[in-house]
């Protein structure tokens, strides 16, 4: 399984429920209890209990990332694995996961492991990062976003483009698709730039982001020397655009919920 550092899934996350719109096929209304599994720092675990009257328990293999899940959203955390979870069958009425199965070697085996915990709704909250859209003021922007994602979907050892064949994959593990929506996570950056967003723009003119993608973009084919060198210029370029308050970047992330019942 991947493995994330707190601050990339804060970065990656921020803002993703400012509408909840999306969940309403999860009825957490009438939920007693619900586990987010593969909660990483919090953030749907945090929604999930202000819309529910019921009990939410956070699981993550990564106990640090539990830890901050527990300080930020201040819920009961376990640490799991998703194929191995430490509950008896039944335990909860709604079983969750977001950008869970997209890092796993083996998605449909996690499926049945939340299918087994639940007495009712399986819902999986997946990405389809080949769709992910992107503009920028910054012409050479677009270009490498779709560079570094096209070598890298081809690189990674995951399906991280996999959200509109989770349904696929609920009914070939026995869930019956109840329905699946599409929720399109935008983040927005211009003036008056947020620190995050200065902090994001000099990690790009640093190469540190692309780093962090070294061994699935060379992977994937991608001369990463020469992407990097080039990632950092434009990256040059965003710091000085927001200098003179010249900079805005849209990004459109697809993510498919897809809710399945026992």
């Amino acid at each position: 399984m991947r493995e994330f550092t707190p601050e990339y899934l804060e970065h990656t996350r921020r803002g993703m429920w400012e509408s909840t719109a999306a969940l309403e096929p999860l009825a957490l209304d009438s939920r007693e209890r619900v586990l987010d599994v593969g909660c990483g720092t919090g953030e749907l675990s945090g929604v999930l209990a202000a819309e529910t009257p019921g009990e939410v328990i956070g699981v993550d293999a990564a106990t640090d990332l539990l830890t901050v899940a527990h300080e930020q959203a201040g819920l009961p955390a376990v640490a799991g694995d998703a194929t191995r979870l430490p509950f008896r069958d039944g335990v909860a009425d709604l079983v969750v996961c977001q950008a869970l199965l997209i890092n796993l070697p083996d998605p449909a085996g996690a499926v049945r492991e939340l299918a087994r915990v639940s007495s009712d709704l399986v819902a999986a909250i997946e990405p389809n990062n080949a769709a992910v859209e992107v503009s920028s003021t910054v012409d050479a922007e677009e270009r490498l976003e779709r560079e570094v994602r096209e070598a890298y979907l081809e690189g990674v050892e995951t399906d991280v483009a996999m959200g509109e064949r989770v349904a696929d994959l609920f009914a070939d593990t026995g869930l019956e698709v109840v329905e699946q929506r599409t929720y399109y996570h935008e983040k927005l950056v211009e003036p008056p730039y947020s620190e995050p967003a200065m902090e994001s723009a000099a990690r790009k003119a640093s190469g540190a982001g692309i780093a962090e993608h070294e061994r699935e973009l060379r992977a994937g084919g991608a001369d990463y020397d020469a992407l990097r060198a080039a990632w950092r210029e434009m990256g040059r370029d965003v710091v000085r655009a927001m200098g003179e308050e010249g900079y805005r970047r849209r990004e459109v992330v697809p993510f498919e919920v897809t809710v399945g019942r026992v």
